[in-house]
């Protein structure tokens, strides 16, 4: 299948060489073309402009760092509105504004073209790997018909309603995960300075009720040992997704107390000058105003959690 893919950085590169490697016809584009080399070499082609992808391809993806940026991609001159042909298919697989993505495939059923959000969560690794979650949301029939498409990004490929629904799911999950990093920053701050060893305190975490569930076990390569580079997802975009996050759920009115505390420390990172470290940097705020130090070393980590 001819499929066009636009946005090559951390996460739609992995993305983009999978859909080559499962064998489709890929034509990519992205602002920065050395950022396509290694989709070229992988046999992939190049296109000058979106509207090269628009016109040559059956299938289009996007993937973008937010609401503004699809919706030039979509609506400027030469965007994809102007150039796709009716019966073509849109994914954008970039964490979005649900009514701007209803908003937007509005006016692309007008003219006859299908447009779904899909965002994916995993992080950059998972995008290599080919191990991502993707919440769809659109149409159902076409869902089903390009299923096969999106399962050479992901494993778990999931509809989860009507266009709009795919952020709204993702934005849930966000929200909940960046409030529960804070979270666990707080509860830490105050097990240590209660004179609790943070290897212990650790353990004994993962042993209760909750900790079985091994929702700590991924703190301990960045969190509990200070050690936050390379950024896997940045506070920027982090901060980004809490925003969407609140304004779905003030369209709704939805109480968001704990995601209204987390975009605050999100902002004060901001402020700190930390928009493109990674999204965990946060953590560290508590820490400071607690007072206390949490460092493990390495080993540390690796003999807490070879302890069961």
């Amino acid at each position: 299948m001819k499929v066009g893919y636009i946005g090559l950085g951390s996460m739609g590169a992995g993305m983009a060489l999978n859909l080559r490697k499962a064998g489709h016809d890929v034509v990519v584009h992205d602002v920065r073309k050395e950022l396509a080399e290694p989709h070229l070499a992988a046999g992939s082609t190049w296109a000058e402009t979106i509207s090269d992808v628009a016109r040559s391809a059956q299938v289009v993806f996007t993937s973008l760092p937010g609401p503004k940026e699809m919706q030039a991609v979509a609506f400027n001159q030469g965007g994809l509105l102007d150039a796709m042909q009716p019966g073509t298919v849109w994914f954008d697989v970039s964490t979005n504004s649900p009514t701007v993505v209803r908003e937007t495939a509005k006016r692309f059923a007008e003219k006859g073209i299908a447009m779904l959000d899909a965002p994916v969560s995993g992080g950059p690794a998972g995008s290599r790997s080919g191990k991502l979650a993707i919440y769809v949301g659109g149409d159902r029939d076409v869902f089903d018909r390009y299923k096969h498409v999106l399962d050479a990004i992901g494993d778990e490929v999931m509809y989860v309603g009507s266009v709009g629904a795919g952020n709204s799911a993702k934005l849930v999950h966000n929200c909940a995960s960046f409030s529960i990093r804070l979270l666990i920053a707080e509860v830490f701050t105050l097990g240590v300075k209660a004179g609790v060893e943070p290897a212990e305190l650790w353990h004994a975490m993962r042993m209760g009720a909750v900790g079985r569930s091994r929702t700590f076990d991924r703190i301990g390569d960045q969190y509990l040992q200070s050690k936050y580079d390379p950024p896997s997802f940045t506070v920027r975009l982090a901060h980004k997704d809490l925003t969407l996050g609140l304004e779905l759920a003030e369209q709704l009115g939805v109480p968001m107390k704990f995601t209204e505390a987390a975009f605050r420390d999100f902002s004060e990172a901001i402020e700190r000058g930390w928009a493109d470290g990674d999204a965990r940097l946060p953590m560290q705020l508590q820490n400071e105003r607690a007072d206390v130090t949490i460092k493990l070393t390495a080993e540390q980590v690796k003999q807490t959690l070879a302890r069961g």
